[in-house]
């Protein structure tokens, strides 16, 4: 038993089989999709009494957080199917670590039609909550019950579900610097029922982490600084993880047996970048990064990087590819924002996403930093946004006529080693852009719209076919899922032209853009001066 219980929710607790980007399965409609897929797709971390092998890295934090003022006996970070056996007259307070608790993320807006449909995050966070909740009413408890984490704001925007669900406090920020206090707030009943964190802690004030992270997880760095008016995290003052703090949480997974470490970032190649003007990286400190996570592990991974970087910088990504070994069976994924191909959107509201290039130059950026990837055997998932403030047909049927170009340009220079994939999502208002319309891609879809959905699904289905192979060789899982995915992204492309018919679109032939691959004219060495990379 214990004073605290951490705990969330089941689709955060899943490793999906080790199948690449089917985290998302969470933003799945719950009810469009039979049962049968999601529990075959399933696969829970094991626990052990009931206490969770492995934690998403933000519960381990606050679990770290709170082991500065409180004995290891007092805190649990419990598997939600197993919370029942922490939770007694003697708990204080039971604390949920929540992603996506609503299903008001960008991913889950688009795939459950503007929130129309039941998202599987939100199924199962109600599921959890409520039976927390028979808990404390059956046994006449008086524990609190309390959410925090990224999506932890959906319980603000939406206070009706929160006060049914019987939440008593919402936490809202970067808790690290301030945990104990708050959590003794909460235990004397002094506590906001929605405690606003104001301001960050310093790289000092956040902890290392004490016990295993999911996945091998390990944050590299926090906030990004380039500004995008859309991105709350972009917005938020970028500190830098010292390199011996991240090693150690590095040897803290790996003396647990997981063989991977994901480097966590906003943006990997802004790693203590020292030109806060044109964001060129500082590719020895990102080298060395790398250098020193693969001392522990060849399954070295990063999770979000800029293509802009990855284009100024070409040695760079040629040197770490170098250190990890990626080759045609090793391949490193990353995960980029790509938003919309239109150089005046890019500029107006995210102007230092392309830097150190130009607005003019962000078609082109993206066909050239995604060769530079693939050539070094990185696998570069974008996602783009429907719904931006500002959009037009010319916009998104320009994002469409990009997919085209890269998918061509690509293959005709590097042939079975060109891989990407584009995922759509709906536009959230969130930073300073908190007072715009949450798109709904029913009501508001418009034909260039429809066709920048469709082409990125066409190559989607694409890759599917070609690359998840590659990505997933040497996971047994692969034999049973890969006919079940092949099926169901040609189910979803034709599903998705009997939509737009529905609605009076019709998909027609795009021409490519003019641009062309001219990367290899760069010098690829990773210490030239900005003047000199181009």
């Amino acid at each position: 038993m214990a004073r605290i219980v951490l705990t969330t929710d089941e689709t955060l607790t899943s490793t999906y089989h080790d199948v690449p980007l089917l985290d998302f399965l969470g933003c799945a409609p719950y009810d469009k999709i039979p049962k049968w897929v999601f529990r075959f797709l399933d696969s829970q971390i094991p626990d052990e009494n009931g206490i969770l092998t492995q934690a998403p890295y933000g519960l381990r934090k606050v679990e770290a957080a709170l082991l500065r003022c409180c004995p290891r006996e007092d805190i649990v970070v419990a598997h939600p199917r197993k919370v029942e056996m922490f939770i007694d007259e003697n708990t204080e307070v039971v604390a949920l670590y929540e992603m996506d608790p609503l299903g008001l993320g960008p991913v889950t807006m688009m795939f459950t039609n503007g929130g129309q449909w039941r998202s599987y995050t939100y199924v199962k966070f109600r599921e959890l909550i409520e039976r927390i909740n028979r808990i404390r009413e059956s046994r006449k408890l008086k524990f609190k019950i309390v959410v925090g984490g990224p999506g932890a704001w959906q319980l603000e925007m939406r206070r009706d579900e929160r006060e049914r669900l019987k939440i008593d406090h919402v936490v809202i920020g970067e808790v690290e610097h301030v945990a104990c206090e708050i959590f003794q707030d909460i235990i004397n009943e002094n506590a906001s029922e929605t405690v606003f964190i104001r301001g960050w802690p310093k790289v000092e004030e956040i902890p290392t982490i004490v016990s295993p992270s999911y996945k091998g997880l390990v944050e590299v760095m926090r906030g990004c600084g380039r500004g995008c008016r859309f991105c709350e995290p972009n917005l938020r003052v970028a500190r830098f993880i010292p390199l011996e703090k991240i090693e150690s949480e590095i040897k803290v997974n790996m003396n647990a047996g997981i063989d991977h470490a994901w480097l966590h970032s906003e943006d990997i190649f802004l790693y203590k970048v020292e030109d806060r003007k044109n964001f060129y990286p500082n590719a020895e400190a990102v080298i060395e990064l790398f250098e020193m996570a693969r001392k522990y592990t060849r399954n070295v991974n990063p999770t979000h990087g800029t293509v802009a970087g990855a284009l100024a910088v070409p040695g760079m990504i040629e040197e770490i590819s170098r250190i990890v070994e990626a080759n045609e069976n090793h391949w490193i994924g990353i995960q980029v924002g790509m938003e919309t191909a239109d150089p005046e959107i890019i500029g107006r509201l995210m102007n230092n996403k392309m830097k150190p290039f130009s607005p003019e130059e962000w078609p082109w950026v993206l066909l050239n930093g995604t060769y530079v990837f693939n050539k070094n055997y990185w696998f570069p998932a974008y996602t783009t946004i429907l719904g931006l403030p500002g959009d037009n047909d010319d916009a998104e049927i320009m994002t469409a006529r990009l997919i085209i170009t890269m998918e061509k340009e690509l293959e005709e220079k590097l042939g079975n080693r060109a891989h990407f994939t584009v995922t759509p999502l709906a536009f959230v208002p969130m930073g300073v852009l908190k007072g715009e319309e949450f798109y709904r891609v029913e009501d508001m879809i418009t034909y260039g719209q429809f066709l920048h959905l469709y082409y990125a699904w066409k190559h989607l289905a694409k890759e599917i076919l070609k690359g998840l192979p590659k990505v997933m060789r040497g996971n047994p899982f692969l034999i049973p899922f890969f006919p079940l995915a092949r099926l169901g992204v040609r189910i979803v492309l034709r599903q998705i032209e009997k939509w737009g018919k529905k609605k009076g679109f019709e998909v027609k032939k795009l021409e490519p853009l003019d641009i062309r691959i001219e990367v290899d004219e760069f010098r690829w060495n990773y210490k030239p001066s900005l003047a000199e990379a181009y």
